[in-house]
């Protein structure tokens, strides 16, 4: 197993990012990462880099301290975190090709070890898991307890994915221990959801499909529905995942509409089915369970495309 500390030795230099559009276990990790640095390592110039994200997670230590991106730099280490592919890194994969030396940190299956050294263990709840298990315990802050914990919380739906191992349980049990608020941090950052988010919600729902015998469920939100609810693509967590939830289906599908016209898909599985097959296809990537990809098209030529490759595999 890869240290942190082993890595930050010789080091004066670091740069670290994570994949575009940002959720819960990307924030989570990066900000873990960083803080420990600047804790522990106040010799080494650090500088993060990440997409706008959620307002829900702006609690965590030095959000203040994100960059979205900046001017070209030469680091002797660059972290990447959860993510699949230098691509997914957007304009920030710049700081990646410059970088002396690279590091990878990441639990999706998809993920080729594109760097030049590589962490990445697919069966792992989240990044954050793996993070935890690179430092040690004695060294992880009240405040890097946070960044973990939120981080495991939502690539693990609170612990209801499947996962969600016995090894998962005990980390997030020590996190606890480090005085950490969890019941807020699920709270707050998972299940509070504005007014604007619950109404495109309901929207998504009830205009929700079934397709393939009832075995699939598919929604979609175009950008003309995101701005009669006054909502960005980061403020749509949720949908898929209550789409999951509905009673015999086997794949959930949420598509938005991207500014550049693509639609953004995202596929959970209930029962037994590999979407991260069907999200390759379309040049994506992900879990077993839960993956995503970008496609361009038409809504209906887009679903059909979705379809196709889900019956394929039915």
């Amino acid at each position: 197993m890869i240290k942190l500390e082993d890595k930050l030795k010789e080091i004066s230099t670091i740069g670290i990012s994570g994949h575009v559009r940002p959720d819960g276990d990307c924030v989570g990790s990066t900000m873990a990462v960083y803080n420990y640095i600047v804790t522990y390592h106040p010799e080494i110039k650090v500088d993060i880099y990440l997409e706008s994200i959620p307002n829900v997670f702006r609690f965590i230590k030095n959000t203040d301290k994100i960059q979205m991106t900046g001017e070209d730099k030469v680091y002797d280490l660059f972290i990447v975190l959860d993510c699949g592919d230098k691509e997914r890194l957007g304009s920030n994969a710049k700081y990646y090709e410059m970088a002396k030396h690279t590091l990878c940190i990441d639990h999706h299956a998809s993920n080729q070890a594109f760097a030049e050294e590589n962490y990445i263990i697919p069966d792992a709840s989240s990044t954050c898991e793996l993070v935890f298990n690179m430092m040690d315990t004695d060294k992880i802050t009240k405040e890097i307890a946070e960044c973990l914990y939120t981080g495991i919380v939502h690539d693990t739906g609170v612990f209801q994915y499947s996962c969600t191992s016995a090894q998962t349980m005990n980390v997030a049990g020590i996190l606890m221990e480090k005085g950490i608020n969890y019941p807020k941090i699920v709270d707050d950052t998972f299940y509070t959801k504005t007014y604007d988010q619950n109404r495109i919600l309901g929207y998504a729902l009830l205009n929700s499909k079934l397709y393939l015998d009832g075995k699939v469920i598919l929604t979609y939100l175009t950008k003309d529905n995101m701005k009669e609810f006054n909502c960005t693509p980061k403020e749509l967590d949720g949908i898929v995942n209550q789409l999951r939830v509905t009673k015999d289906t086997v794949v959930a599908v949420f598509l938005y509409e991207s500014e550049d016209g693509s639609f953004k898909a995202s596929f959970r599985v209930n029962g037994e089915f590999n979407v991260a097959e069907i999200a390759l296809v379309f040049g994506g990537g992900g879990h077993v369970k839960a993956a995503g990809c970008n496609i361009f098209g038409d809504i209906e030529d887009v679903i059909d495309r979705i379809l196709a490759e889900i019956e394929k595999r039915l």
